[in-house]
């Protein structure tokens, strides 16, 4: 990912040589806040770091948003800054600042060692440097993947002659990318006597929440919550960000309406696998249980229990599984019979007809998307209703949503990087989130990668419609917490070259949602929604589904 600068041209005119070879798949984009969310996306999708290269000064402050978000997402970037070496600083030479420390708080590991410039490094320490970059980003045994920053001085003159360009300096082996590409193999080789244990042989719940490990390993971390689940008959509430499949056996896929009454042992155990889903009702619910509380996380040692509750252990589920014990199973807890009769309930209050509605499209949207299309939710209200409403349907297909540090910048960005690496991908997204990332449509136009965005207007921030306070004039209410804004939307993303269309009704959906897929480009569609309504409908939906008894 190249950004346009002077300082950096050595390293655009290294970019466009192994690009031109077939070394290097090169994107550029002239926003180097978007540019660091396309690379994110990138590389969540690849399971590999991905390069974002920038000139120097507030081009590297740019940076920042995506690198916060990569470190708490714990997902690998590679962030390559050109500078003006040591004797240029802190005189008053132009475009010269201390960048060097900009991204330090959130990095893994930071290198800025060449004082006098980059061409006074070996090459043996060039290589080194790479290597060592390199595995930093993907993540250590002490440390789990994230945002690397190689501030890199140049000296002039900047552009090297045509003689000296002919044959640039390559490495001459690949660097060693071990744990990037394949499974990551379960560790047979742990002290089991260290691990902390769960009784398999009485009551227990497991809570998935987002997948944070890498896309390398995903298929091992599925199996061995798959036989985790087989071996003890505990139920599961997982987040649709887990990226868990959806026939595992005792998955609960209203977990978050069913909570207040559901029938739960005092003695319950807990298995949380990584950070908590998007639910204050979750969070409440765990801070009344009695019973023993586990946070396995996969690789992240940061301290990830907000609510301190549990014993946290970093090593991976699969590693941890693979040591337990067996004391048999446990009585089966028959929740799966509420969840059904509940799915029948939404499926008579959310139809297919009428008005669009928040929780009637998460409801719907998963049904109405071509089996296997991954989708992408705006971190806000687009994620919480999508694991309220969605159901089974919803759970069913590979949902990513960027909520390390829960902003809600670089949305558009984000969508673009991972449509790049997966191929067709629908965005869900509010107006404010998709208006703050503008930029991002720059990315698109008609060589753009296949991202349908379905945009929810609702004319300003409808999340805060959900936020309990006592009642404001609406004036005041939008002025201060929605912040409605005058921007045509369409209009907008005309202006980029991307074609889009408004959405009335639910019945106009199906048609519509097939055009924008079959553009093979990025395309719009908006639906106008009614944030005050839907705000007063989800909790007409909860009271229904809480006051439901009997069940069927």
């Amino acid at each position: 990912m190249l950004c346009p600068g002077s300082r950096s041209g050595p390293l655009a005119s290294a970019a466009g040589h192994l690009a031109s070879r077939g070394e290097l798949r090169l994107t550029t984009a002239i926003d180097e806040r978007s540019a660091g969310f396309l690379a994110l996306g990138m590389a969540t999708a690849a399971g590999n770091a991905v390069a974002v290269v920038t000139t120097s000064g507030t081009a590297v402050a740019n940076l920042l948003p995506a690198v916060v978000e990569a470190d708490r997402s714990t997902q690998p970037l590679l962030l390559l800054t050109a500078d003006r070496p040591q004797r240029l600083k802190d005189c008053g030479a132009n475009q010269t600042v201390n960048q060097e420390r900009f991204l330090l708080p959130a990095c893994r590991w930071c290198w800025s060692d060449a004082p006098a410039g980059l061409h006074d490094q070996s090459v043996e320490q060039l290589l080194g440097l790479a290597q060592e970059a390199w595995t930093h980003a993907q993540g250590t045994a002490e440390s789990a993947a994230g945002p690397v920053h190689l501030n890199l001085p140049f000296e002039e003159p900047l552009h090297a002659s045509a003689f000296d360009s002919a044959e640039p300096l390559l490495p001459s082996a690949p660097l060693r990318t071990s744990g990037s590409t394949g499974d990551q193999a379960i560790d047979q080789t742990v002290d089991a006597a260290a691990l902390p244990l769960l009784k398999t042989d009485q009551p227990g719940v497991v809570i998935a929440g987002p997948w944070r490990g890498l896309m390398p390993s995903l298929s091992s971390y599925r199996s061995a919550v798959r036989r985790w689940l087989e071996i003890s008959g505990w139920p599961l509430f997982a987040d649709p960000l887990a990226a868990l499949p959806v026939d595992l056996p005792g998955r609960i896929h209203h977990w978050e309406l069913l909570l207040e009454s559901l029938p739960v042992p005092a003695n319950c155990q807990v298995l949380r696998l990584g950070p908590l889903p998007a639910s204050r009702r979750l969070e409440s619910w765990l801070q009344s249980r009695e019973g023993t509380q586990l946070l396995i996380t996969e690789g992240e040692q940061r301290r990830l229990d907000a609510l301190s509750m549990a014993q946290q252990w970093s090593g991976g589920v699969a590693s941890w599984i693979a040591a337990q014990q067996q004391t048999g199973q446990s009585p089966p807890l028959d929740w799966m019979v509420k969840d059904q009769c509940l799915a029948e309930q939404l499926d008579t209050s959310l139809p297919m007809a009428g008005q669009i509605s928040e929780p009637g499209l998460a409801y719907q949207l998963p049904r109405l998307l071509p089996e296997g299309l991954p989708v992408m939710l705006a971190a806000s209200s687009p994620v919480r209703d999508w694991l309220v409403w969605s159901g089974s349907a919803g759970s069913d297909r590979r949902c990513f949503s960027f909520r390390g540090a829960s902003g809600i910048d670089g949305t558009l960005s984000l969508a673009m990087g991972l449509s790049i690496e997966l191929g067709p991908l629908t965005l869900l997204t509010g107006d404010l989130a998709l208006l703050h990332d503008s930029n991002g449509w720059l990315l698109g136009g008609r060589d753009g990668p296949p991202l349908l965005v379905v945009l929810i207007d609702n004319g300003g921030g409808g999340i805060f419609e959900q936020i309990p306070m006592e009642p404001i004039p609406a004036e005041v209410f939008d002025r201060l917490f929605a912040m409605p804004q005058q921007v045509d939307p369409l209009a907008l993303a005309a202006a980029h070259g991307v074609e889009g269309r408004t959405v009335s009704c639910l019945e106009d959906l199906p048609e519509n949602l097939a055009w924008g897929l079959a553009q093979g480009r990025p395309t719009l569609l908006r639906l106008v929604t009614d944030r005050k309504a839907d705000a007063a409908l989800r909790q007409t939906l909860r009271t229904a589904a809480r006051n439901a008894e009997p069940f069927c």
